[in-house]
């Protein structure tokens, strides 16, 4: 009898023990996809770091910021380590991201920033109305990837094929990157890189008029410090064949956004119509008067 109560408790415990371990939380913040996102919020903030005055490295650590957003959706499919959380992730870094980029250029191409502001407003208002559509109205266990034919080929194509959704992604920021550099090396883009040996300047180094550079910049952090780093010399040739090359991609992810924001609007006029009708909405009013 005692042994076949040993028996019992021991079977008993061996069952809790399993269930426990089987009900575990498992920590979707440790997941690899995860970890690979936050390894790209380093790099990137290490790169805006950088931004103002070292461009090599700047780009580099920015670069390989975004070919990580590649391999963290290997990993997710690969570990079976999907998550919502990880998907907003994604997206979050790759709008705030692109937006410091273009942020920066705003401020290198004075000219041109209404374009940068623009751009940022389009990329940031198309990805929201479009997350916020597919949640509203596909409802909450909908990804914002799944997107039926029938509503927007364009999309369809876009977000169901990896390899095109990388390369309009990819080449997007190759060409705000080539835009960058550019910003330190092509005079046509930045006249102050232009020097005109043919007129001789009249402020002559050592004159009063004309102080070291240490005694105008003595911050790395001033205003002109930008300045002092265009003298750095670089080629100019390679970004303006990145920028060239890839100009038609970065049009067309522009043109995505655009036809993204459209479709997100109808989707939720649509349910919009369907809420107020479901609410009786608009009230018929009676045109006949009261009479006296």
């Amino acid at each position: 009898m005692a042994n076949t109560r040993a028996m019992a408790n021991g079977n008993g415990a061996a069952v809790r023990s399993a269930k426990a371990e089987h009900d575990e939380e498992e920590n979707i913040f440790l997941f690899y996809p995860n970890l690979i996102g936050y390894s790209r919020v380093v790099l990137a903030v290490a790169s805006l770091y950088y931004m103002p005055l070292h461009p090599r490295t700047c780009s580099i650590l920015y670069s390989i910021s975004c070919l990580l957003d590649a391999l963290d959706g290997l990993a997710a499919r690969r570990f079976e380590q999907s998550t919502k959380f990880g998907a907003v992730l994604d997206m979050v870094t790759d709008r705030c991201t692109t937006a410091c980029l273009l942020v920066f250029l705003a401020s290198a191409f004075p000219r041109w920033s209404i374009i940068f502001q623009g751009l940022i407003s389009l990329d940031l208002a198309s990805h929201y109305m479009h997350m916020y559509a597919t949640l509203s109205m596909g409802g909450a266990g909908q990804s914002h990837k799944k997107v039926e034919a029938s509503r927007s080929w364009v999309l369809k194509m876009y977000y169901s094929n990896n390899k095109v959704l990388f390369t309009f992604c990819a080449l997007n920021e190759v060409f705000f990157i080539a835009l960058y550099l550019l910003s330190f090396s092509s005079p046509y883009l930045s006249p102050t890189l232009l020097k005109n040996s043919d007129s001789p300047s009249s402020l002559q180094a050592g004159t009063p008029a004309a102080p070291k550079p240490s005694m105008i910049f003595t911050s790395p952090w001033s205003a002109g410090a930008m300045e002092m780093a265009r003298a750095n010399k670089m080629d100019s040739t390679v970004p303006w064949i990145l920028a060239i090359v890839s100009s038609p991609i970065m049009l067309g992810k522009q043109w995505i956004n655009v036809v993204q924001l459209i479709k997100a609007s109808r989707w939720l006029a649509e349910g919009d119509r369907a809420e107020r009708k479901k609410q009786g909405l608009p009230r018929k009013k009676s045109n006949g008067k009261k009479r006296q």
